[in-house]
């Protein structure tokens, strides 16, 4: 039974319905709901200061500090934010304004809104892959930091826009594809791939009587890979890494290639992450135990050197401004 409020108090409402905004060429609209959401509060060092030999504290606050914000979205976000992302990978910084709004079920009214401001991303989380897991729903973490962030109340009547379907769940970890160019069918049945995350350094920048710093993108940072296959599939990994690795044999100029894609269950694809600049890191056959009954397993680590993201709007792919669908 829900809570009781008395006469004329706003009444409460779940953290469950929340949305992200973000403004482009149309103007500021929902580009869909999030799963999660942390983050994004300000706050202010706190400073004392005695004198002499007096007993009094005297307390003075300093400038605000605006916290790092973390979401999680699926597939089912629009083509502007994902747009965003491909950006994020290619090293074309953008920044956005947008907000994030919170409402209430199940009529989905924007009960409170934070605007964000100077916009720019600082990570984005890829989340594992595992064939044996039919059932997980897994999302995509991505970090933004924000110059400026300010609590708004919301107007009369708004409610929240994006799309809450069963596209929302088409992320499975069992739906995914791995080839690379140098290693032919030895890629066909790997079976797990660790998430991995992309960062980029964001620089602070302070001058003069300003009282909120500028956020200044740095250098991308592209993780190393990790991958699960049977052992009877790990030989041309082993030979690759013989050969350059223990017996120094020069690694050709253009190095390996490939991609790792998503699809959903009805194998529409959800997104590609192109790889390139692939080499094996390390080989690593998994323990061995008369007891186990699992198949045998090597885990090869991959250094990348670069990465690409791209939607192909497997997803819902709603435009934005779409309604709320139940």
């Amino acid at each position: 039974m829900p809570p009781r409020h008395k006469h004329g108090a706003k009444p409460l409402y779940p953290a469950s319905s929340f949305a992200l905004e973000l403004d482009h060429g149309q103007g500021s609209s929902s580009v869909g709901l999030i799963s999660s959401v942390e983050g994004g509060g300000i706050r202010t060092e706190i400073l004392d200061s005695r004198m002499g030999n007096r007993h009094g504290l005297w307390r003075q606050l300093s400038i605000p500090k605006y916290e790092d914000i973390k979401f999680q979205v699926g597939m089912s976000m629009s083509k502007v934010f994902y747009e965003w992302i491909e950006r994020f990978f290619t090293g074309n910084t953008e920044r956005m304004n947008g907000a994030i709004v919170s409402g209430n079920v199940p009529r989905y009214e924007v009960m409170a809104r934070r605007r964000i401001e100077e916009l720019l991303i600082s990570e984005v989380s890829i989340p594992k892959a595992d064939g044996s897991d039919h059932k997980s729903q897994v999302h995509m973490t991505v970090g933004i930091v924000a110059e400026r962030i300010r609590f708004e109340s919301p107007s009369g009547g708004e409610r929240i826009q994006g799309n809450i379907s069963k596209d929302q769940k088409l992320w499975l970890p069992c739906n995914f594809d791995l080839t690379l160019d140098q290693f032919g069918t030895a890629c066909k049945r790997v079976s797990k791939i660790d998430p991995f995350t992309i960062k980029q350094q964001i620089l602070e920048h302070r001058w003069g009587r300003q009282r909120d710093a500028v956020r200044v993108p740095g250098q991308i940072e592209f993780p190393n890979i990790s991958i699960y296959l049977p052992e009877v599939d790990a030989q041309p990994f082993m030979t690759h890494f013989t050969k350059h690795v223990i017996q120094g044999e020069p690694q050709a100029d253009t190095r390996c290639s490939g991609h790792l894609e998503y699809w959903d269950s009805k194998s529409n694809p959800l997104c590609r992450i192109t790889l390139a600049g692939v080499d094996v890191a390390s080989v690593t056959p998994e323990r061995s135990d008369v007891k186990s009954k699992d198949v045998k397993l090597v885990k090869v680590d991959l250094s990348v050197e670069s990465m690409k993201f791209q939607w192909l709007g497997g997803g819902s792919g709603s435009p934005p401004g779409t309604s709320v669908r139940v």
